[in-house]
């Protein structure tokens, strides 16, 4: 008599049957791995990169300094920026 049910034709390719479960588990696996990484790495690189919006007090500090060096701005307005931008900077965790 030939086998008719799916559990039949399972247990008579029992070689088979690892295979074809773990092939697809091995892809999910895989791209969860992959996706876990970049977007860990594209979280943590913002804090990292020198554009950042994290950053962003620094770079403005740096222009305020190079204005106030070149003598466009005044002590007095350089001092009273430099504090506003040091208020406002975010927070970190």
């Amino acid at each position: 008599m030939l086998p008719t049910s799916l559990a039949a034709v399972v247990m008579t390719h029992a070689g088979w049957a690892g295979w074809f479960l773990l092939i697809p588990l091995f892809w999910i696996v895989l791209l969860l791995a992959l996706v876990a990484v970049f977007s860990r790495r594209w979280r943590h690189g913002w804090a990292d990169h020198p554009g950042a919006w994290q950053g962003a007090t620094g770079s403005a500090e740096a222009t305020l300094a190079e204005r106030f060096a070149q003598g466009d701005i005044d002590e007095v307005e350089y001092r009273a920026r430099l504090e506003v931008l040091r208020a406002n900077r975010p927070q970190r965790r």
